[in-house]
């Protein structure tokens, strides 16, 4: 796929700006005056007036799978358990689609909502809900009291917005953003901090730049973003205006003894029993164009189980109904061919008023994953140890999931990638996209859990079985400290905010949903060179 070129004239740039007006949240009109561009420089930003600001809703249920009744489902109940889930997914899906379709009934009859989409799609959460309950049964203890995860509601598309992401003050941001730190609560919560009041305000003008490159895009359709659902012109940051918050990323080309940081502690290099090697692997971009909207972690043998379309590179024979012998026996986009792993994620999109090509695809325009995909000009695969420990070898097949799909409707607990510019690494974010200035790219980041329970490659919940370590790089309750893989993605798309990346239709394409997926499939060998290397402190 063609790199995007990010060169636009300042006319066509002022062009679209003119143009633009956004159609936010529930038929919510917001007229969007933007003066200028995002790449003419902060003495010309973007000026906006909104007016009849409505936030764009979103359905709202119970995340099943994170449920503590569901944390120990009987390994013989799993695969059924998992296809139950994968179709209460797509009961939201279709339940929020109908909503989308049908806001003038719902504005219209306040009763509507309950009546036609919120109560059938209970009735069919109650029945997925004792088919888990029954297929548990057969072969362990029932769960009590699943229907009461039943209900579903009605809510503000920004659930997330306000005070819940500033804990902590600026001075946090640099720990609990840099280092992910396990912690969850403190390092998810803390790691904007006040970096969101700056991104609500001075860099808001900015963001409008062209209202999502034209808002509508010629296609009537209401909602920020191309498709209506988002993203809106709030969930953009000049990332000029975020003050520094974390320490810039390590992008696997400097010197491997300072690139500990991401187990929360500030580096490797400290005491003697640590392990501050590092391992890279280079899998390239998605040449390929592999992409497809299973997953095989989450969702086996269900099509269409994530509802967005996944770029994948190393292994290239990841789709739903991927065995593990499928897995083993794949080719690799890995230059080294002992890599056979998959890395996985979520792919961007340009909202450019483009038709993509997956237009009529489920997990593509059917959905409401809008506009071309982008390929990334660059990705990096780094294994970093820990500050405290040695590292032992991953299992074989191990899956790991950083990063929560439906953050917005979750809660931030498990949100955990990051967003910033090249340049500006220092200035990390997580529930905004940032607008990069002129020659800056976009860069994702991703950092992987640390901590292996010894045991299993995988658990009902797709998490516990692994967890992150401490702010002193601790692996806790009995955890064994493995290699972390710490993962950037580059892109260069146009400046400004007419990007966005692919969601689960009721997510609304919110950064803060932004997730990554890694199976462990490197050959045993080359897993142990991995952990030799990473031990005696080299780089690799």
């Amino acid at each position: 796929m063609a790199r995007t070129s990010r060169k636009r004239s300042k006319l066509a740039n002022r062009a679209i700006a003119a143009s633009a007006a956004l159609l936010l949240g529930g038929g919510g009109l917001v007229a969007a005056n933007v003066y200028a561009s995002a790449g003419e420089g902060k003495s010309n930003q973007a000026g906006t007036k909104a007016q009849n600001v409505a936030q764009a809703s979103t359905i709202v249920c119970p995340d099943v799978a994170n449920e503590k009744k569901l944390e120990n489902v009987p390994e013989a109940a799993r695969a059924e358990v998992d296809r139950e889930l994968a179709k209460m997914d797509s009961q939201i899906t279709e339940a929020y689609k109908r909503f989308a379709d049908e806001k003038r009934a719902i504005a219209l009859d306040s009763g509507y909502a309950n009546n036609a989409i919120l109560g059938p799609l209970k009735d069919r959460r109650v029945a997925a809900l004792d088919r888990i309950s029954i297929a548990m049964g057969r072969v362990g203890e029932r769960p009590q009291g699943l229907e009461s995860l039943a209900p579903c509601t009605m809510q503000n598309g920004d659930v997330l917005d306000g005070g819940g992401q500033g804990n902590g003050g600026q001075g946090n941001g640099g720990n609990g953003q840099n280092g992910q730190n396990g912690g969850q609560g403190n390092g998810q919560n803390g790691g904007q901090d006040g970096g969101q009041d700056n991104g609500q305000n001075g860099g808001q003008g900015d963001g409008q730049n062209g209202g999502q490159n034209g808002g509508q895009n010629g296609d009537g359709q209401q909602g920020g973003g191309q498709a209506g659902n988002g993203p809106e012109a709030s969930d953009f940051v000049d990332i000029t205006t975020v003050q520094p918050n974390a320490q810039p990323a390590d992008t696997g080309k400097g010197n491997g003894g300072q690139r500990g940081r991401g187990n929360g502690g500030g580096g490797n290099g400290g005491g003697g029993n640590g392990s501050a090697g590092t391992f890279s692997s280079d899998c390239g971009v998605n040449e390929n164009s592999l992409h497809n909207s299973d997953n095989v972690i989450v969702a086996p043998g269900v099509t269409n189980g994530a509802h967005h379309m996944h770029d994948y590179i190393g292994n290239q024979s990841n789709n739903a109904f991927a065995s593990d012998n499928d897995l083993a026996g794949a080719q690799t986009s890995c230059q080294n061919q002992g890599d056979k792993s998959s890395y996985f994620w979520p792919v961007i999109r340009l909202q450019n008023g483009e038709q993509e090509a997956d237009a009529n695809a489920d997990g593509g325009g059917k959905e409401g994953n809008v506009g071309p995909i982008q390929q990334p000009t660059e990705v990096t695969n780094v294994f970093v140890g820990n500050p405290n420990s040695k590292v032992v070898a991953m299992p074989k097949l191990l899956r790991i999931i950083t990063g929560d799909a439906k953050a917005l409707t979750n809660g931030d607990a498990n949100a955990n990638a990051s967003w910033s510019c090249t340049g500006f690494e220092d200035r990390q974010l997580k529930d905004k996209y940032p607008i990069c200035p002129e020659g800056s790219q976009v860069v994702r980041t991703f950092k992987f859990q640390s901590c292996w329970d010894g045991q299993n490659i995988d658990s009902a919940n797709h998490r516990t079985h692994v967890a992150f370590a401490d702010g002193n790089g601790n692996c806790g309750n009995g955890f064994q400290a493995i290699p972390q893989l710490q993962q950037r993605i580059v892109y260069d798309v146009p400046p400004g905010p007419g990007f966005a990346v692919d969601s689960f239709p009721e997510q609304l394409h919110k950064p803060i949903t932004d997730h990554g997926d890694f199976i462990n499939v490197f050959d045993e060998n080359v897993m142990n060179q991995m952990v030799e290397c990473i031990n005696n402190g080299q780089k690799c």
